[in-house]
């Protein structure tokens, strides 16, 4: 399929090629799975029977493989360099807008959320006006999430040929809204008896969870604690719900509720069903706990956005760690199903196939980013491939129909823990293509040698810390060794994270990975030193060890101690598993450029050290970066070779997404940035 649209590969396609055409085909699966007159009432914006149109960005991510490519060509490397700030969204009135929200673009409308309340907002395309607002009344649940500023926009279907969209809230409320008024839909779950709450169109997702509860309170914090951060996403008529725990580097005692997936049906609110990401006795995976931690400790949750095959009726969980970050003496074994990539079946929620990226994971390696879906060609063989992209600088690569990796992914050893009562896995998994797109690990080889005496400084700065391999365990403070802490590379921050969203090129199989070269260098302490400073902890047993805090390590002399670039994208052929280029993200700031120590050294671009959002047209790549005196840009590159083919200067500094939208006949690029949408055009 080289060089044709490898989105063509579903079972819609095949039995077109019997005949069949496409909507029928949509129908035919609709009809099984969902019930007679299901296709003509129910559609979500998947590439089959949907109300969506050309022009459309109906998932966060572009569409439900997460792919964040568009077909528009208005704007094109011809004309980049023209484009021109349309207008602005000013945020102020919701007062700390961190940028994460990405906006949806269905039917003239843009809907997103914003602020620490998370409105969901609508937004005339033309202009930026705001057309309507619906926030939820304040409560405990609400004032406790530790997310509540993390939201990252909403869902969408249509149903009866009306226009929904959903929204989970960080009190962890799932709402159904009339995309046209703002209106919470007549029908679709019930009340909640919270005063201010909508009489309709509210499920309560604590009710499903399994857990007791208060409304207004939530649950016990002494049992655990769940919020959210990312959108639900709709597939087939099922509303699937993921979830966030309080931060695993907040977190001091053992106890804590499991991030269980939730599935409810998009025209009613009925609860279809529920998958324990953490395994009871008789449930696939549970020998992974070697104690009975299951029963107590929790997490586990899939704070990411999550992405769909609506043909293939699967839907794509990437997850969090157990609980806690950075110490796991608690909850010996592999820890199932933490830091993992999850399939399951959107009707019934039964796994069809799983694969842990991290056993037992005290790294803080996360699954941060929505999987991409792409087909492509591997040995000459069609395959529906999902790419999970990592902190870890791996991107992991199955059939995800069936889970099998497109190459051998490899166990090799990794170090062992030296903390007390912390029992790592001996192994960790290592795909053997793609290559690594970022460090893994710090050598001598990986530090800055602009000059001999910067090197040195850079050994002399490691020497008091224990450092070296890929996957080096944290440290306590009072270890044998007398060390400040442990370093490990990529950091908890990345190579990929939150700020660095993946596109793919359908058309040819190719991956635009962003990254960023950083080291951690977090202290384990006794459990009880963070339990005192921490107010209402969750659960009730303090932990051996918790960690105490991140020693800033990784400059020299006010530069980064490891060689650039220090951000950057990488196209990654996923029909070859190959690296076809990398370039640098952005351009190298003025503080090395201008730095003394590199007088007269002539420097390559560094890149910023900032990831990059991205999206893919037919004809170029599109992402967000920085020039060297820190002016906010937008830039586009040739996407087979890397070269730049223009830039455009933002009035804001870009954060996390963008997306791109036709209306009313002219294409329009919506940038992300704190306290602000900016939207641009030409002219």
């Amino acid at each position: 399929m080289t060089g044709q649209n490898r989105r063509s590969w579903t079972s819609a396609t095949r039995n077109e090629q019997r005949g069949i055409p496409r909507q029928v085909s949509w129908c035919l699966l609709a009809l099984v799975s969902l019930g007679v007159g299901a296709c003509a009432q129910i559609s979500d914006a998947g590439p089959a029977g949907s109300v969506v149109t050309e022009g459309d960005w109906a998932y966060i991510g572009g569409d439900a493989g997460s792919q964040r490519y568009t077909e528009l060509t208005q704007i094109n490397p011809g004309n980049f360099d023209q484009l021109e700030v349309d207008w602005i969204w000013d945020g102020s009135a919701y007062p700390v807008v961190n940028a994460r929200a990405t906006p949806i673009y269905v039917n003239g409308k843009l809907i997103s959320v914003a602020g620490e309340k998370r409105h969901v907002i609508a937004t005339d395309p033309a202009t930026g006006e705001v057309l309507w607002d619906w926030v939820e009344p304040e409560t405990f649940r609400w004032e406790y999430s530790m997310r509540k500023n993390h939201g990252k926009g909403v869902a969408y279907a249509n149903v009866d040929g009306r226009d929904i969209v959903y929204v989970v809230t960080p009190a962890f409320f799932l709402h159904a809204l009339d995309a046209e008024t703002g209106e919470p839909i007549e029908g679709f779950g019930g009340s909640v008896d919270i005063e201010g709450f909508p009489k309709t169109g509210t499920v309560d997702l604590l009710d499903d969870l399994g857990h007791e509860h208060d409304d207004y309170m939530g649950v016990p914090l002494e049992k655990g604690y769940i919020t959210s951060s990312s959108p639900a996403i709709v597939v087939n008529g099922v509303i699937i719900v993921g979830n966030s725990a309080e931060q695993g580097y907040n977190q001091s005692r053992q106890e804590n509720i499991p991030g269980d997936i939730l599935a409810y049906d998009a025209r009613t609110g009925e609860f279809l069903w529920k998958f324990d990401v953490l395994p009871g006795p008789g449930e696939f995976g549970h020998e992974t706990w070697e104690n009975d931690a299951w029963e107590w400790t929790g997490d586990i949750s899939s704070w990411a956005p999550l992405s769909a095959d609506p043909e293939l009726g699967l839907v794509y969980i990437p997850t969090n760690g157990a609980t806690q970050d950075f110490y796991g003496g608690f909850r010996p074994g592999d820890n199932l199903f933490s830091t993992s990539l999850i399939a399951l079946d959107v009707q019934t929620g039964e796994r069809a196939w799983h694969y842990q990226l991290v056993h037992h994971d005290i790294w803080n390696y996360d699954t941060s980013t929505a999987p991409i879906l792409v087909d492509v060609t591997v040995d000459g063989e069609d395959i529906p491939a999902v790419v999970q992209i990592t902190k870890q600088s791996f991107a992991y690569a199955f059939n995800r129909a069936t889970g099998e990796p497109l190459w051998p992914i490899e166990e090799k050893p990794v170090p062992k823990s030296k903390v007390p009562g912390e029992k790592l896995a001996e192994t960790q998994p290592h795909p053997t293509k793609p290559a690594p797109y970022d460090m893994q690990g710090l050598s001598v080889d990986d530090l800055i040698d602009f000059t001999p005496e910067l090197r040195q400084a850079a050994l002399d700065l490691l020497e008091p810390y224990d450092w070296g391999p890929f996957f080096q365990p944290p440290l306590h403070r009072d270890n044998d060794e007398g060390k400040l802490g442990a370093i490990w590379c990529p950091g908890d921050v990345g190579g990929t994270n939150i700020d660095g969203t993946p596109a793919v090129d359908p058309e040819s199989g190719v991956i635009f990975v962003t990254s960023q070269k950083g080291c951690s260098a977090r202290l384990l302490v006794p459990g009880k030193e963070v339990d005192e400073r921490t107010e209402l902890p969750t659960g009730t047993t303090i932990n051996d060890y918790a960690v105490g805090g991140g020693a800033r390590i990784g400059r020299v002399q006010g530069l980064p101690m490891y060689k650039p670039p220090y951000s950057k994208i990488t196209a990654i052929d996923m029909n070859t598993g190959e690296h076809l280029w990398w370039i640098p993200v952005g351009d190298t700031p003025n503080n090395v450029l201008n730095h003394p120590a590199l007088e007269g050294i002539d420097l390559p671009n560094t890149g910023t050290g900032r990831q990059a959002a991205q999206i893919v047209t037919p004809d170029m790549l599109m992402y967000t970066g920085n020039a060297s005196d820190g002016t906010p840009k937008l830039y586009a590159v040739d996407k087979a070779t890397g070269e730049r083919l223009g830039e455009v200067e933002l009035p804001g500094n870009p954060r996390y997404g963008m997306m791109t939208y036709m209306h009313e006949g002219k294409q329009r690029v919506v940038i992300q940035a704190p306290n602000m949408l900016m939207a641009v055009s030409l002219p």
